[in-house]
């Protein structure tokens, strides 16, 4: 935990928690915009044009929310434009670590050991966790982004004139029914496995696990065709896939949602199966960088056992 520029304290899984228990995650404090011309984007400031390598993106594989911005960086063809760094997945006493992992990367761009030295880079005053991902500027040196949300809509149309696609994750004609999901998603299924993981109360759990169950019974219902809306693939199907993928292996057993498995809904199981399946996702997914990133978790496995994947899942990765 950053204050004021200073790492104060060993890192925690909770930093902070309601008077019910109920685990709060942290907003995210770097808002600006990539846009084909630089002009501002929704929030933030402007200066930030779509240019090649001009941008560098900082990952953890272990991480659902990075995730998001690895699998729209590989279907939107960014992987020459934006270069990517991933981080150790094993969380240390000061957070995210680069380099120690068969698949993890030192910072090319300043020799940092910690990702909290980046923040500190971008905002020698910064308070707060650094999380993943961050998406940081080598012309302007400077933090561009650290929300996946944003980065997820960014990739899909602030490049498109340098690397045109027939894809669009966010189609004007269904940006009212995406917008109505994503919230009700997020708060109850992308983050409520986390709620429930790190509830400090019985109450706060019991409202988690609900949530989680009473999202995938949804999300199972919805899928009539190949995606949540029909046959086009959109943001809301990264943002479902991300937690999918991991929930069998991890949520399950660590974060004790385990009411069902993944592999109890015959439609989310076909549709973890087809989206796994699109050009260039399969290799968003390292099983081992999270099965070793969310069991390094002390608070939840003091003794740092880390289990095998579940027979289901690593066939589902097997190309």
């Amino acid at each position: 935990m950053l204050v004021d520029g200073k790492w104060i304290e060993n890192w925690q899984p909770v930093q902070k928690a309601d008077k019910d228990g109920r685990f709060v995650r942290q907003t995210s404090s770097f808002r600006n915009w990539i846009t084909p011309d630089g002009t501002p984007g929704p929030t933030g400031t402007g200066g930030f044009k779509a240019e090649p390598g001009r941008y560098r993106l900082y990952v953890a594989l272990i991480c659902p929310w990075a995730s998001r911005a690895l699998i729209a960086r590989k279907l939107k063809g960014l992987e020459r434009m934006i270069p990517v760094t991933v981080v150790n997945p094993t969380l240390t006493d000061q957070g995210w670590q680069f380099g120690g992992f068969p698949g993890a990367g030192e910072d090319l761009l300043f020799g940092s050991r910690y990702m909290h030295q980046i923040y500190t880079r971008a905002d020698p005053a910064f308070t707060g966790r650094a999380t993943v991902p961050v998406l940081w500027d080598t012309a302007q040196n400077v933090m561009v982004n650290n929300e996946s949300a944003d980065i997820l809509r960014m990739f899909d149309t602030a490049f498109e004139h340098l690397v045109p696609s027939d894809l669009r994750l966010y189609p004007a004609d269904l940006a009212a029914e995406i917008d109505d999901l994503n919230p009700r998603l997020y708060n109850l299924l992308n983050n409520g496995v986390y709620k429930a993981g790190f509830a400090s109360s019985q109450t706060a759990y019991d409202e988690a696990m609900d949530g989680v169950f009473a999202m995938l019974d949804a999300l199972e219902g919805q899928l009539t065709g190949d995606f949540l809306f029909g046959n086009r693939l959109t943001e809301t199907d990264i943002r479902a896939f991300v937690t999918l993928i991991r929930f069998d292996a991890a949520y399950h057993g660590l974060f004790k949602t385990n009411r069902r498995s993944i592999k109890d809904y015959p439609r989310l199981s076909g549709y973890l199966e087809r989206i796994i399946n699109l050009p260039g996702v399969r290799e968003t997914v390292d099983m081992d960088h999270i099965l070793r990133g969310y069991y390094s978790i002390k608070a939840l496995n003091p003794n740092g056992i880390v289990p095998k994947a579940p027979d289901h899942v690593v066939d589902l990765l097997r190309y």
